[in-house]
């Protein structure tokens, strides 16, 4: 990693985003922008659906079009590692989802976060990491950068001036998550923002939890967002993949060479997927939230329970800030058992019906997860961790009491 940024050559496919006629003149809301943005229906036959472009090479028909292809303005296809028809779509609209000028999709959330951060370092460089990220992330940061003489500090809590105070000169990244993996702390995320912009310092941030329909942090001053679009973006654990959207030219040059050279594009049929997850995401998020606030509160009432970890439930430490930000909350949080051991975690967890245990979350179906997995040394609590699908309420709430009356 060195100081070169911007290459001359790393230049985005300069693929525009084309609109269905019902959206020309408008302003369309979230919703209309799932279903119809850049989808050009009567130019692909009249497809409903945008068509699978289940190809590797794009070919021209002669070859002062090839050689022609690359003048601004000209839209343009050659490679499926570097854009495609499916793909482009989607990309469209994610950056209006987004509020960014542009996004890209990849092969895993992963990848987009890599992407992301890759993009803004350097030999030399530091960056300021929220402590309790998403766990994969930490290890990139802790295990792998470390290799290429990137340093990171984790800062604990949610207050912004310990994030502040860890900042160096050399600090090119702030990277945050809000509410925060496990924990779901929410961070002051304001005053982080302000000092990283007075000190040229890219700010990423890991939208995941919120979705774009329920948070857009662009729109408060953030650089880039990434997403794990495995989770409320698919929606239906079919697919694995990751965003990053942007409204900077320059960090899109950046990621962009990214994911030219890395090569961690997702592949049509993928692209696809996440196509039709899109058009239901709105739907879906409303569902996941009242579903959640139902077994969140009546967690919160039972006398086995200790703590509810909802950023949506008024006696969350940071609900107000929460409420400042979001336009509303998620499927995902956590709890905590008054028994505080691991067999009574156990015993809980096991005695789920509905909810079955698995790492990811996002999709259609509950999930549960817990013990020792969630905890970190600032906060040694035995959190278990739900994700509300999108089941029948009163069901759900009879899977978590009868759950409840095994602990």
């Amino acid at each position: 990693m060195t100081r070169a940024y911007d290459e001359p050559d790393a230049r985005p496919n300069p693929v525009p985003a084309t609109e269905h006629d019902a959206l020309a003149g408008i302003e369309p809301g979230a919703e209309t922008i799932c279903c119809h943005l850049a989808d050009d229906r009567h130019r692909l036959g009249g497809s409903a659906a945008t068509p699978i472009f289940q190809a590797s090479t794009f070919v021209y028909p002669d070859l002062e079009a090839f050689e022609q292809r690359k003048q601004p303005g000209t839209p343009y296809f050659e490679y499926t590692r570097v854009g495609n028809p499916t793909t482009s779509v989607l990309q469209a609209k994610l950056a209006k989802l987004e509020q960014a000028e542009w996004s890209y999709v990849l092969s895993s959330g992963m990848a987009a976060i890599c992407a992301a951060l890759n993009a803004c370092l350097h030999t030399g460089a530091h960056i300021v990491v929220v402590e309790r990220c998403y766990y994969p992330a930490a290890r990139y940061l802790r295990n792998y950068l470390p290799r290429f003489g990137v340093d990171s500090t984790f800062v604990a809590g949610t207050n912004a001036d310990d994030f502040i105070a860890a900042l160096r000169p050399e600090t090119r990244v702030v990277y945050l998550e809000s509410p925060t993996s496990g924990a779901f702390e929410v961070v002051d995320l304001q005053p982080i923002i302000a000092a990283a912009k007075e000190r040229d310092i890219t700010v990423i941030f890991d939208n995941s939890w919120a979705s774009p329909l329920f948070f857009n942090p662009l729109a408060i001053g953030c650089d880039l967002v990434v997403h794990s679009a495995t989770k409320f973006i698919g929606g239906h654990s079919d697919v694995v993949a990751g965003v990053v959207a942007g409204r900077s030219e320059q960090l899109e040059r950046r990621v962009f060479r990214e994911v030219e050279l890395v090569g961690g594009t997702i592949d049509p049929f993928a692209a696809w997927l996440l196509l039709r997850g899109v058009r239901t995401l709105s739907v879906r998020m409303e569902r996941h939230q009242s579903n959640a606030l139902a077994v969140a509160r009546t967690l919160e009432t039972h006398s086995k329970v200790r703590r509810v970890r909802h950023p949506g439930l008024p006696s969350h430490p940071e609900h107000e800030r929460a409420r400042d930000l979001f336009h509303g909350s998620s499927s995902l949080f956590g709890f905590e058992l008054v028994d505080q051991s691991q067999a009574a975690a156990r015993r809980f967890i096991d005695a789920l019906q509905l909810f079955h245990i698995g790492v990811s979350w996002g999709g259609y179906e509950s999930l549960a997860l817990g013990g020792t997995f969630f905890s970190a040394p600032s906060d040694p609590a035995l959190i278990i961790r739900l994700h509300v699908g999108l089941e029948t309420e009163a069901d759900l709430i009879r899977d978590v009491e009868q759950a409840l009356d095994k602990v």
